[in-house]
């Protein structure tokens, strides 16, 4: 599977092993996600109607999978909003630093998987929906 800069956010079917005795999934560093995965965290025990509040990253890249129940990723280019349902542990969401994002519509029990290109660094987040839009703009470079 090849990447580019210019990626956008997109699903990624991962590979699915069927067997009798339950189905194997796996994600490989840099094959099924388009970068070097340097941490790991999951998201669980949401309450019923709560949401993760949305911001952006200026660095991080994002790949979420939904391991257990299902939850909505709705992401925001700075040109529109889409809404991706994650809801099978063999599809995963890509999402490009620099894409505003939430999640919500939590199922019981649902578990949300996500990998990340950088180490944590509080100082990537952007929390600002309108921070994020400026960021966003191109710069007028016209003279």
């Amino acid at each position: 599977m090849e990447f580019n800069a210019n990626d956008t956010t997109r699903l990624i079917e991962l590979p699915k092993i069927n067997d009798p005795r339950g189905n194997l999934t796996f994600i490989e560093s840099g094959t099924h996600v388009p970068f070097h995965v340097m941490r790991n965290y999951w998201i669980y025990d949401v309450p019923s109607g709560m949401w993760r509040d949305g911001h952006a990253f200026k660095r991080q890249d994002e790949f979420m999978v939904a391991l257990s129940g299902s939850f909505d990723v709705v992401v925001n280019d700075g040109t529109g909003e889409h809404i991706f349902h994650l809801s099978r542990p063999q599809i995963g969401l890509y999402i490009p630093h620099m894409t505003w994002r939430h999640i919500n519509n939590f199922s019981t029990n649902s578990v949300a998987l996500v990998l990340t290109n950088v180490r944590y660094d509080e100082n990537d987040y952007i929390t600002d929906f309108n921070q994020f839009l400026t960021l966003k703009r191109p710069s007028d470079e016209s003279y």
